[in-house]
């Protein structure tokens, strides 16, 4: 590429070169609801080349340009159907030894061949998770860019889409500080298309979003139901069928959407909880006016209740200890891409332990752990990663932020499982971090009114008390405190618990202290599985005596990858689980925790 003087490489010169992606952003906006569609995946072997310089995007590879204007052939710097083939969905960082530690940018590219099915058939690409800024493109055009590693995004890619296709994707893994999250963290800085991606086939006109689920007035008689149409402009009416209720009601589309009140009777509905977990068929059509059907989605919906009164959490009208504990999404063989079977089996521990609760931490997980929580009966606290030292001043962290939460609700707020939603973890009480965090806590409520909303907040040091100006914006307290481990003054947490009167129910949501597996010692030696154990041993000796206390979220379940850490016996990784990394060996500590959670569960 040469600029208009002639200079040879005029992209070499472009320091502003990413502008250009930023400018259509994929988004919440367009965000679609994929619950029980029909999906194509393009799972499998993509060919990939590390980008070290960005140079795709700087040159714009993409646009696959193969001669000059006069028709000469050009020389090219990337041969893409040469390039090593990777496995997608999967993190890089364990794809190849030397890209362990790879934090830049990589590109992914494949073929796929479209046929269209029928008339007037709209297609969308979905991606579940990629890390953490991603520029796709397709047949040489720039389909959009999406920020934030955790979150799903879709486009529309009719207009672009022929019977033979080129994908291109740059993914984008480096840290930054404005970035949500910002460029310090505790675990490990997976890169890559580490979800599933494929293709959706939809109606010309089809239903965006739906929102199912039981009206928190503590009667448990109507169920509230809200569609989206993807069009404005439409008339016509859905209909919400649940055929096990006897369910079948229409409501009028009026500016692209419809919304209306079921009534049922709590002899008619069975209430979704961990001991019954209990799912409903929900189908909704949406019918244009003088047309037929031009779309039908199906779920599987549980309904529930959950709120919180005083220092105590009720679901479903009766009161709930949340015995939990707080997961990384990371697997020794994995890193962050996981399926089924490893969720299915994390909850199996879970339950091993007589809980009933995790807090997903840091970031949201996979879609498919929600799911599966709502089919076994587990609780959930789902969170986005506004961590430590974020650039709380910054309008573009905070809209990146805002966007991630946006996406996190829209994708999971039909999952009965969630109950907690979480605007963030261990950050400084400032104006500019309440003021931020209080606009979250404030866009949580407002998307979603059936759920209650936290955050993972730091106490009082000076004042050994509970005392955070955000805890007024919130439904639940999130404390996290490490006493007897990175203060070893074990004695300040009683002191803490009499001296504090939150008002509010409050999660201990992080305790806890590193031990690698099988080093023992005494009860005062650092690393050993016995000091762990006498330290949790003292921590539940205390909390079982605090009042407004509603629940515990120890640190943390499995050991996991934390590049922070180097000591001989972290070797890169926060040993703070209860089971070793490989997710098979218990430390002494969990059966400590499966003790007390048996207490007082009431089992």
């Amino acid at each position: 590429m040469s600029d208009n003087k002639g200079n040879y490489q005029a992209d070499i010169h472009n320091t502003g070169y990413e502008q250009e992606y930023h400018e259509k952003l994929l988004d919440s906006a367009g965000l679609i609801n994929t619950a029980g569609r029909e999906t194509e995946s393009l799972n499998g072997k993509w060919n990939f080349g590390v980008d070290l310089y960005d140079t795709c995007r700087r040159a714009h590879w993409y646009k696959d340009v193969q001669c000059n204007a006069a028709g000469n052939p050009m020389p090219l710097d990337y041969d893409w159907e040469a390039w090593d083939r990777i496995t997608v969905p999967a993190v890089w960082n364990l794809e190849r030894p030397e890209l362990h530690y790879f934090e830049g940018s990589g590109v992914y590219t494949r073929t796929f061949r479209y046929v269209k099915q029928a008339a007037g058939e709209r297609l969308f690409l979905r991606f579940e998770g990629a890390s953490y800024e991603t520029s796709v493109f397709l047949n040489g055009e720039f389909v959009g860019t999406h920020d934030g590693s955790s979150t799903p995004f879709n486009a529309d890619i009719s207009d672009l889409v022929k019977t033979e296709n080129r994908i291109v994707v740059v993914a984008d893994a480096r840290r930054s500080p404005l970035r949500i999250p910002m460029e310090n963290t505790d675990w490990f800085n997976y890169g890559g298309i580490y979800r599933d991606v494929y293709l959706i086939r939809l109606p010309k006109v089809f239903i965006k979003d739906w929102f199912v689920r039981l009206v928190p007035d503590g009667t448990f008689s109507k169920i509230r139901t809200d569609v989206l149409i993807d069009s404005n402009t439409v008339a016509g009416k859905v209909l919400i069928e649940i055929p096990e209720l006897g369910i079948k009601q229409e409501a009028a589309v009026q500016n692209g959407k419809a919304s209306i009140d079921i009534s049922v009777t709590p002899n008619q509905l069975k209430l979704w909880s961990p001991d019954d977990p209990k799912l409903y068929d929900v189908s909704i059509s949406f019918t244009l006016n003088g047309a037929g059907t031009a779309d039908t989605v199906h779920d599987r919906i549980g309904f529930r209740e959950i709120k919180a009164s005083g220092h105590e959490l009720f679901l479903n009208g009766k009161k709930i200890i949340l015995r939990g504990i707080c997961v990384h999404e990371d697997h020794y063989e994995l890193g962050k891409t996981t399926n089924s079977d490893i969720i299915r089996a994390t909850i199996r521990d879970l339950k091993e332990m007589n809980g009933n609760f995790f807090r997903l931490a840091h970031y949201p997980h996979d879609s498919r752990f929600a799911k599966i929580a709502d089919e076994e009966g587990v609780l959930l606290w789902e969170e986005v990663p506004v961590y430590w030292a974020v650039a709380f001043d910054n309008p573009g962290a905070y809209k990146d932020a805002e966007n991630q939460l946006s996406e996190l609700i829209l994708r999971d707020h039909n999952r009965a499982s969630v109950i907690i939603w979480s605007v963030g973890n261990e950050n400084a009480d400032t104006d500019a971090r309440n003021n931020f965090m209080s606009n979250l806590a404030n866009k949580a409520h407002a998307l979603d009114d059936s759920r209650l909303v936290s955050a993972a907040c730091l106490i009082n040091h000076i004042k050994l008390k509970i005392e955070d100006r955000l805890t007024d914006s919130l439904d639940v307290i999130g404390i996290n405190e490490y006493y007897g481990w990175y203060d070893p003054d074990f004695d300040k947490l009683p002191k803490i618990l009499v001296n504090s009167d939150p008002g509010k129910p409050v999660i201990i949501t992080e305790f806890g202290g590193d031990a690698r597996k099988g080093q023992r010692g005494s009860v005062d030696d650092l690393w050993t599985e016995d000091k762990q154990k006498r330290l949790f041993e003292q921590q539940i000796e205390t909390i079982r005596k605090c009042p407004y206390i509603a629940g515990t979220t120890p640190w943390i379940f499995y050991d996991f990858r934390s590049p922070r850490r180097l000591n001989r016996y972290q070797e890169e990784f926060n040993r703070k689980g209860f089971i070793d990394a490989d997710r098979k060996t218990k430390k002494s500590a969990f059966y400590v925790m499966q003790e007390y959670y048996k207490n007082i569960s009431g089992k």
